[in-house]
């Protein structure tokens, strides 16, 4: 078996310093359709906010079922470096401790490493100027190609001491006075919704509080902006919006609350997609009736490529009929994915397996994620025999018949795992670096595995 360019990771998909590299991992295919349920960790993107909001809450908040992945394990590092007490608490789940969170005196002077966590990037600095002393920002070499100008310009606009050398990016540093003015602020948001939510949790720490106003013409990923409200509300920070772009929070105390931690459905995408490939049903169990994750945005989507979705006892279940590898044709999709577009790489993957084209638009900030998605997409299945075309703001996918070969993983989970629903039905598909899917579900290649092996009985 051919091996791959990457050190070996550690359970959290860090790289560790070996010259030893891992081998590529055969992506599983299937031939019958599948009969899987499932029990997915908890969602990052709540996790990393009730972290930050237990970290300036007013008291010591329980976090139950918490995401144990490598972006979660960087913020609690991160946070445990300004002086935050986290400790462990054993519970009677299979995906690690609950974590209780006591605030303490955010002091300076350690580093923070971000790895490739945009959560952590983005809401950790205004936090971070709560703190006395200097703080310095830096991660893997990816996140310096990820977008921090708007960050670092709303912090200097704040009267926060940033030193950036003018790059706009990582490595950068801060000087924390204990205390942020606040006040009035203007951002251009558009390359990522993180900056506004980043903003958001801190602000009820300002001594003016905040009214804050996005100056783009666009701004991608409005539910993540609805969670960060949501996560506020539940803790009495009350999130005003007189119009659209326009987030006003008064200064006041940060409730200390216990909260339950959903699970993530973004990370239910590839699971629930693996129906409509291999055939059969999928379910994930624990789906709750109400969220503000973009992943319940599948219930709606799934219908599109044929799929029946249904709720039941509690879970969430995909039926795919008898699948593309028993013979069913999906149509291509024109959509706009603008608000949900952590979806776009399973979805553009089981595009490339539609019977026609697909135009998926809204998701040009995608190139500035964890890689440049877009580019990635495109370079991968195109690898492969397909053939995709970038636009301005999104992908065309052109369906071809694909055959197998090595899918890089650029270090970007979703990229993975998009990998991974394409080798259910291609066979020979090889991804070159699974170990990165820890960044937030460290048991994906385990819980992939055991899908596609609770098959249908004949």
């Amino acid at each position: 078996m051919a091996l791959q360019r990457y050190s070996t990771r550690d359970e959290f998909g860090n790289l560790l310093p070996t010259e030893q590299v891992q081998p590529l991992w055969p992506a599983p295919t299937v031939d019958r359709p599948l009969a899987a349920s499932m029990t997915l960790p908890g969602s990052k993107s709540l996790t990393n906010r009730e972290l930050v909001l237990s970290a300036i809450a007013d008291g010591p908040s329980t976090l139950r079922r918490p995401l144990h992945s490598r972006d979660t394990q960087l913020m609690v590092h991160a946070l445990r470096a300004l002086g935050t007490d986290i400790v462990e608490v054993p519970n009677s789940g299979e995906f690690g401790p609950d974590l209780l969170v006591t605030p303490g005196e955010l002091t300076g002077g350690r580093p923070i490493d971000c790895g490739l966590a945009g959560t952590l990037m983005r809401f950790l600095p205004p936090l971070a100027a709560l703190a006395l002393g200097p703080v310095e920002f830096d991660g893997d070499p990816g996140a310096r190609r990820r977008p921090m100008r708007t960050m670092i310009a709303a912090l200097r606009a704040l009267g926060v001491d940033v030193s950036d050398d003018g790059r706009g990016a990582l490595p950068f540093g801060l000087w924390g006075t204990g205390a942020v003015a606040g006040g009035e602020l203007e951002i251009d948001a558009s390359s990522s919704s993180q900056f506004v939510s980043g903003l958001l949790l801190s602000a009820a720490r300002f001594d003016r509080g905040l009214t804050l106003r996005h100056s783009g013409e666009r701004l991608p990923s409005l539910p993540h902006i609805a969670m960060t409200i949501a996560c506020l509300a539940a803790r009495g920070v009350d999130v005003d919006s007189p119009e659209p772009g326009t987030w006003i929070v008064q200064p006041g105390p940060i409730a200390a609350i216990d909260v339950n931690i959903e699970p993530d459905l973004s990370n239910a995408a590839p699971f629930l997609l693996a129906a409509i490939v291999a055939g059969g049903t999928v379910a994930i169990e624990d789906w709750p009736e109400t969220t503000t994750q973009v992943g319940a945005e599948l219930a709606t989507l799934l219908p599109r490529f044929g799929a029946t979705v249904r709720h039941e006892n509690g879970a969430l279940v995909v039926d795919g009929g008898i699948g593309i590898r028993g013979g069913a044709r999906i149509p291509g999709i024109d959509i706009d994915l603008s608000a949900a577009g952590e979806l776009a790489p399973a979805i553009i993957a089981i595009t490339a397996l539609a019977d026609s084209p697909s135009r998926i638009s809204g998701i040009g900030h995608l190139r500035g994620h964890e890689t440049d998605r877009l580019a990635a997409l495109t370079a991968e299945i195109t690898a492969l025999g397909g053939d995709v075309t970038e636009t301005d703001d999104g992908l065309i996918v052109d369906p071809r018949a694909l055959h197998g070969g090595v899918w890089r993983s650029y270090e970007d989970h979703r990229m993975a795992t998009a990998g991974a629903i394409l080798g259910l039905a291609v066979p020979g598909i090889e991804i070159d670096d699974i170990g990165t899917t820890a960044k937030t579900l460290p048991q994906f290649p385990e819980l992939w595995s055991g899908m596609t092996r609770a098959i249908e009985a004949r």
